[in-house]
């Protein structure tokens, strides 16, 4: 397993080694006790599945508040995305800072984004399917978001805005400056 720090260092990128014969491959895409020998020590306590099926659709950025904050370990099983992570801790030097990879199937790289981060990715090709294990369940009275293409976070997405696909919700989410201190 290969684990690389972004530009954020807690926010990583790992990457499975993949075992290919003529028959395909076989990966081990998720062992707690090889995470743990590289210092990750998260407790997943449920997965979750997406399809998104038009090129372009944007979902994020997403958080949850405590006492349900979730950590997140992303892969994509099928098709590509541009995704991104902004550091949202209020006393973290990279406040407001984002970093960004593009995690795709043929690859086989996930990206982990700790808790105190907004999480959201474009898609970069059509039927494109995302499995994400999280450190906490989903609480509707802790979901926050934060505006996607707000400008002061200078995310360069692989979209344009009146190309995105994105729900009512993701269209309607606050700015930086507008959420407060959320972490």
């Amino acid at each position: 397993m290969q684990i690389q720090s972004l530009a954020i260092p807690d926010v990583k990128i790992i990457t499975p080694v993949r075992h290919a014969d003529e028959r395909g491959f076989f990966s081990e895409v998720y062992n707690s006790a090889a995470l743990l020998a590289h210092g990750i020590d998260i407790p997943f306590v449920q997965d979750n599945q997406s399809l998104s099926v038009p090129q372009g659709t944007v979902r994020g950025l997403h958080f949850q508040t405590a006492p349900f904050a979730q950590a997140k370990l992303v892969r994509v099983l099928r098709g590509a995305i541009f995704d991104v992570a902004v550091d949202l801790r209020q006393n973290s030097p990279t406040f407001g800072q984002h970093v960004s990879a593009v995690l795709t199937a043929a690859e086989g790289n996930q990206i982990l984004v700790p808790i105190g981060f907004a999480h959201g990715f474009a898609t970069l090709e059509p039927n494109t399917e995302i499995l994400y294990k999280v450190s906490a369940p989903y609480s509707r009275e802790h979901d926050k978001g934060l505006l996607w293409n707000d400008a002061a976070l200078g995310i360069a997405w692989p979209v344009a805005p009146e190309a995105a696909v994105l729900s009512a919700k993701d269209r309607a989410q606050p700015t930086l400056t507008q959420i407060g201190n959320p972490f």
